[in-house]
């Protein structure tokens, strides 16, 4: 067993690329774990800067100097936020405080209209099962509640820290953007000598992620603007609310389409009942999955996400539940960064192993 072990080290982790490549993996893991709260402006920051920083190579292709180019992307990015600030947050918390005050009538609708089903359907469902749905819903909301309370408690934290973020984040990509050369500069003053196998992974991964990120964008706003319209048409209530985080739930796959179809059809039955406009309302959300899975997504991702259907959710579930939303966040791009460790240590090594193992003399005469 030690035999086997040792071959194993010696065959896998002798080169010193390799080493170099697992102390910095291992490194940032590290620093992301123990000094993630500190740090988690600087660490946002960075990955803000990074996105922009694809704008900004992009118009420098038009022989734009590099500092009008950041000051464009960064009035760009100022100008999103302040929209997001300004009026898309006090839209969406003015329609949460609206579904928080309607919770108790709309959860006494819901009841008069369970209450008639087992009238209507008596061969689909009983009284007794809705009594047992009763018996659910109160236990729901008297944890909703408790949840709700322990919000509020904390909503002065929470509104400190978005004053820091929104204070410290602007300030900190503005400089990643401007410095980026200087600090990447002084950054590789402390780097070993050879890279090559690290700069080789970096240049494999920022190509896949950067197209990702892009692609995962534009899928967002389309989602969002498609179920907005949609939503609207129909005189669903709740339209901003519920139609952006169906474009938000295209960042978890699979797992948020599952989780965002619960709320449409809630609000749905709440409002209309059990009549043809909330299955139409259900549907339209079915329909416009099926066209994110089908069409949109393999439109724009198709050469970016190269990975099984299961690694994805085994990546949504690990990291998620290791660093929370951030992980749900970037399960994708962390899991292609596992996917390309894998297959270029494989090609390597594998491909090495073969050629060592080869008979001497055993070429064709």
């Amino acid at each position: 067993m030690i035999s086997m072990i040792k071959n194993w080290v010696d065959r896998y982790l002798s080169d010193p690329q390799m080493v170099v490549l697992v102390l910095m993996l291992v490194t940032g893991l590290l620093s992301i774990l123990y000094l993630g709260e500190m740090l988690m402006p600087v660490f946002v920051s960075i990955v803000i800067a990074y996105l922009l920083d694809g704008l900004v190579v992009r118009l420098q292709q038009f022989k734009i100097p590099r500092l009008a180019c950041v000051i464009i992307v960064f009035v760009l990015f100022l100008s999103a936020m302040v929209i997001l600030v300004v009026w898309l947050l006090p839209q969406i918390s003015k329609q949460i405080i609206q579904l928080l005050r309607q919770l108790p009538d709309m959860l006494s609708t819901g009841q008069k209209q369970l209450m008639h089903l087992p009238e209507k359907y008596p061969e689909i469902i009983s009284k007794a099962q809705v009594d047992q749905i009763f018996e659910m819903s109160n236990s729901a909301a008297a944890a909703f509640a408790k949840r709700a309370v322990s919000l509020s408690v904390a909503s002065v934290y929470t509104l400190v820290t978005l004053v820091v973020y929104l204070v410290l984040v602007p300030f900190l990509v503005f400089f990643f953007l401007k410095d980026k050369e200087i600090i990447i500069g002084w950054m590789l003053r402390f780097r070993p000598s050879d890279m090559g196998l690290t700069r080789s992974v970096w240049h494999d991964v920022n190509r896949q992620v950067s197209n990702y990120v892009r692609g995962k964008g534009w899928e967002i706003l389309i989602i969002w603007g498609l179920s907005f319209a949609v939503f609207k048409f129909l005189d669903l209530n709740y339209t901003l609310l519920l139609s952006l985080f169906t474009g938000l739930s295209v960042i978890f796959p699979y797992i948020g389409v599952t989780v965002m179809f619960f709320p449409v059809g809630l609000i749905a039955f709440f409002q209309w009942g059990v009549e043809p406009k909330a299955l139409w309302a259900v549907a339209s959300y079915g329909f416009i999955q099926i066209f994110d899975g089908q069409i949109l997504a393999p439109l724009l991702l198709s050469e970016v996400v190269n990975l099984h259907p299961v690694a994805i959710i085994i990546a949504v579930l690990f990291f998620g539940g290791i660093w929370g939303v951030w992980g749900l966040f970037f399960a994708i791009p962390l899991a292609t960064l596992v996917n390309v460790l894998l297959r270029i240590w494989l090609d390597k090594y594998e491909g090495s192993g073969r050629t060592g193992d080869s008979p001497a003399g055993s070429e064709n005469p």
